[in-house]
């Protein structure tokens, strides 16, 4: 969306000119009609929204930014929300905005809904956890039975077809419903004559249960490049399929937000939440790096007799910090990243920190015979510094691998979130840990 844009659609709103508007958002996607409607203030974004037919509204309600939909949604009537949105998207979309809205305007907004099934539908997928398999599910999907003929199977898919705006897979079900088979829409072309659908159908196909975790439908979308994914109940009924739109969003949204708590931001913001917003999501980890700053002047405190006596020793406290730092972060990166993708087992605790700890002293010592070369050359070999740097360096090395790979190991197995130690937990704790074996390593060489 270029500003021109921008600018002039806000001045065409200002003298009310509809038919201006009208025919520039036309020839608009959806994704750019929801951008615009983004860098609007809400009463312009609502006038908008009432030049745009519903189908097309609908579609652009999904892709606004989260604050900015909920803007729109707390200053419209229910039965608006009702009968231009929801009645116009697909049931996981709907269940997505409903569960935006208050427990009060969740039943208004439903008891306004045309289509008694798809109410019905919604109510059912509300009551999933939002974080499963049945929370992201939609129930638009086309079934066929293995009992049909060929000519009976092609006129239902025409009949369900015309219901849906896309078609990702056929799904075989039986006569309870149960999931038998995906429908190879080749087969019909090129076997037309085959009695029934059970006889070309393809068997056990992949499929998820409705309380699976959505980290786990991630996983196995990517796994088997699929574009859909059926989902069944706990006696193999199919309830639903999730979609590969659905699940790049999620996986979009989850990465965001492990990357922004790896950062040491508490909660979820955007470069244009306000300043408040972004005050408290940054405030908490900056807080606690101060303890840690706190703890480590404190410790070297304790220690002012050594730097007195060898004042060069001050030099090279940024890089004790900042090498452990850096090590712990690499090492609790590689374990989250191997645990969201299940490349790695918390069972292989001790496999892995053996792993971890030779990567750990080959990197060790390179950097301390390079920084040992670097002292001997700088202060000679009789120098306190000589030794005590590269002995340190060494010993924080291996502590920061082992301690960055123990961590998020231990956090996934107690099922905690592992991200959280990927960012100012390792660093800090490193810091203070490295100052520590700095300070008593050079004390035992002085």
């Amino acid at each position: 969306m270029e500003k021109i844009d921008i600018e002039q659609i806000k001045d065409w709103i200002e003298k009310k000119d509809v038919n201006a508007i009208k025919s520039k958002i036309s020839t608009f996607h959806p994704v750019d009609i929801a951008e615009l409607c983004n860098e609007l203030d809400i009463e312009k974004a609502a006038y908008i929204y009432r030049l745009i037919d519903n189908d097309t509204a609908a579609d652009v309600l999904v892709e606004l930014d989260d604050n900015k939909q909920k803007e729109l949604l707390d200053i419209l009537p229910s039965k608006v929300i009702a009968e231009r949105f929801v009645d116009n998207m697909e049931t996981d979309d709907a269940v997505e905005l409903i569960r935006n809205l208050d427990q009060d305007k969740q039943e208004e907004v439903l008891s306004h809904l045309n289509n008694l099934k798809q109410a019905g539908d919604i109510i059912d997928l509300l009551k999933y956890d939002e974080n499963t398999a049945g929370g992201l599910m939609g129930t638009e999907m086309v079934l066929v039975n293995e009992d049909w003929s060929m000519p009976k199977c092609l006129e239902e898919m025409r009949k369900q077809a015309e219901d849906l705006d896309q078609i990702y897979y056929v799904y075989v079900i039986d006569n309870k419903k149960r999931l038998r088979g995906i429908f190879p829409l080749k087969k019909m072309i090129i076997s037309p004559s085959v009695s029934k659908v059970k006889h070309v159908m393809q068997n056990d196909p992949i499929s998820v249960h409705e309380d699976t975790p959505i980290d786990e439908v991630v996983q196995i979308i990517e796994k088997y490049d699929l574009v859909a994914l059926p989902v069944l109940d706990s006696i193999g009924r199919l309830v639903g399929q999730i979609t590969v739109d659905d699940v790049m969003r999620e996986a979009r949204e989850q990465s965001e937000r492990d990357y922004q708590l790896a950062s040491g931001l508490s909660q979820d913001i955007e470069t244009k939440d306000n300043i408040l917003h972004q005050t408290t999501a940054r405030l908490p980890w900056l807080l606690i790096g101060m303890l840690g700053g706190i703890g480590n002047s404190l410790i070297l405190g304790n220690f002012g007799t050594t730097f007195a006596a060898h004042p060069e020793m001050a030099l090279y406290i940024p890089l004790i910090g900042g090498t452990g730092g850096n090590v712990g972060t690499q090492s609790s990166a590689i374990i989250v990243q191997g645990l969201a993708n299940n490349t790695l087992n918390t069972k292989n605790v001790f496999k892995q920190i053996v792993k971890e700890s030779m990567v750990a002293i080959i990197n060790a010592t390179i950097i301390s015979i390079l920084v040992y070369t670097y002292n001997f050359i700088r202060f000679g070999p009789t120098s306190t510094v000589t030794y005590s740097v590269s002995l340190s360096l060494f010993a924080v090395v291996m502590f920061a691998s082992i301690f960055g790979t123990l961590v998020p190991m231990t956090l996934e197995k107690i099922k905690v979130d592992p991200a959280i130690a990927t960012g100012p937990f390792i660093s800090i704790t490193n810091d203070l840990i490295g100052m520590m074996l700095y300070m008593c390593i050079t004390v035992l060489f002085s």
